[in-house]
């Protein structure tokens, strides 16, 4: 007997979101994204700027601000402001400044930072929050950002694929992604999270495993569970979950880790790219 697709409504929670003070918000797909102009992030954010810029994120998960001239203590100072921020131990940061990593391509490499669909440190027992990436040097063209809704991604399984996932958890490693060779790494061997979160401020469900750090399902062989990994990895890169912000100079993205995950493009070969990064610790995924 033939089934149907189950297909839930595919489109992000848009309601009430134009009304912003300050600031203009624009989205960029029915998936996920917006851009948002009218703020100089140099300047950092008001009480109620703050709040507002959270309740974007919170409305869209992925935000674009472009034109944004930022130093190593302006963008740690705009980070901060949102949470205590990350030091990777697998990736050195500035000399001066820790908290900040260069995610940095040579003219001529052809092996690229992170080219897998992934959500930031997951290896940690307390996942990022979100991440703020900053453009300093970008290629002529190329190197864009892909993001997915994760929040769709859950909500286009299926009720029975949801009841047996839910209750399931990944095991998560940083050396599937990272490897052992890091001489300064000190990074938990496992840790477990749910295959589906809850987020923490909006009580929706997400999709919680990628492709580059979760390595099994807990109580199941690898034969078990790589199968239906594979499955949640194609499934969670449907186009109409996505959006693919193209970077210009000075351009930062702003994104939710606890519902997104993303895919840097490794279409310039023979050009550099220098971007910094800065990484907010979140809490503990149930």
């Amino acid at each position: 007997m033939a089934t149907t697709e189950y297909l839930p409504p595919l489109r992000q929670d848009t309601q009430n979101t134009q009304d912003y003070a300050g600031f203009s918000v624009a989205p960029l797909t029915g998936g996920l994204g917006a851009e948002v102009s009218g703020l100089d992030l140099s300047q950092g954010l008001s009480g109620d700027q703050l709040d507002e810029v959270r309740r974007a994120l919170l409305n869209h998960l992925v935000l674009v601000f472009r034109d944004q001239e930022l130093d190593a203590d302006q963008l740690i100072a705009l980070g901060h402001a949102f949470g205590d921020l990350h030091v990777n131990p697998f990736v050195a940061g500035l000399p001066d400044h820790p908290e900040v990593m260069e995610i940095k391509s040579e003219e001529n490499e052809t092996a690229r930072f992170a080219g897998r669909w992934h959500s930031d440190i997951t290896w940690e027992a307390r996942p990022s929050l979100g991440s703020l990436l900053h453009a300093r040097t970008i290629p002529p063209y190329g190197g864009d950002t892909l993001f997915a809704n994760m929040y769709l991604a859950w909500e286009a399984l299926s009720p029975t694929m949801r009841r047996m996932l839910d209750g399931l958890y990944g095991e998560h490693t940083a050396f599937q992604g990272h490897g052992r060779a890091a001489a300064f790494a000190d990074a938990p061997e496992l840790v477990i999270h749910p295959v589906a979160r809850t987020h923490p401020e909006t009580g929706r469900k997400a999709l919680f495993v990628n492709e580059y750090f979760t390595c099994g399902i807990q109580g199941m062989t690898r034969d078990e569970s790589q199968p239906l990994l594979d499955f949640l990895f194609r499934h969670l890169q449907r186009p109409e979950f996505t959006v693919r912000v193209r970077w210009t100079p000075h351009a930062l993205v702003f994104w939710d880790n606890r519902c997104t995950q993303h895919y840097a493009a490794n279409d310039y070969p023979g050009d550099p790219r220098l971007m910094w990064r800065v990484t907010i610790n979140g809490d503990k995924p149930y």
